[in-house]
């Protein structure tokens, strides 16, 4: 069957995100950095935001668990434009190749509101397709299958017709287990071999 729609995910996907990159400058020790985005400022920590926590609760919180760290802390949002410092041009160009060609294209993305309309301005492409579903804004956040009915219901998707992508593979199982189907992104180049087998126009992707 041929994808009448294709959604995709943003952060390492379409755009680099990796919270090392300012905190080299801001903790230099690998031990003690580790320890701050291990249990800190953790992922888990971060995915809150994404669900629509305030960064103001989101400091207040872990400067309760570590006051000795709440100048750190409060750097992590300050600093959150360096966690994005590119995008992946192979994935903009399959992005665009897909719009180009008529395919309707939509976002779905674990973000947090603000930082989200911040990646917005600094990758214009953010804004190419149809819409988006921003997690921080819904409060949901994926793999919850209600973020999955809440997009295709939001923008009219046949979930047999809808094809997602993203690097995390148990979103990539939600989709499936929603009725979608689903790539699991490992790099631009393996991205294009998958579309392309899904019998998606693809030939157009040398566009920066």
């Amino acid at each position: 069957m041929i994808h009448q729609h294709v959604v995709f995910d943003i952060g390492k996907v379409l755009i680099h995100y990796d919270p090392h990159i300012p905190f080299r400058d801001i903790i230099p020790s690998d031990e003690r950095r580790q320890f701050f985005l291990d249990e800190v400022c953790s992922h888990d920590w971060n995915l809150e935001q994404d669900r629509g926590r305030p960064w103001e609760e989101a400091e207040a919180e872990a400067i309760s668990r570590h006051p000795e760290m709440a100048e750190e802390i409060r750097a992590f949002r300050r600093n959150w434009h360096r966690m994005v410092p590119h995008a992946y041009e192979g994935s903009v160009a399959l992005l665009h190749a897909l719009i180009d060609a008529g395919v309707d294209v939509t976002l779905l993305t674990n973000f947090a509101s603000d930082t989200f309309r911040e990646a917005q301005a600094k990758f214009p492409f953010l804004t190419a397709t149809r819409g988006v579903t921003v997690s921080g804004d819904i409060r949901l956040i994926k793999p919850d299958p209600a973020i999955y009915e809440h997009h295709a219901r939001s923008f009219d998707l046949a979930p047999e017709r809808t094809l997602f992508i993203d690097d995390s593979l148990p979103n990539v199982d939600a989709a499936r287990a929603a009725g979608w189907s689903a790539i699991h992104f490992i790099d631009p180049d393996q991205l294009a071999r998958d579309l392309a087998a899904e019998g998606l126009p693809v030939e157009a992707a040398g566009r920066p």
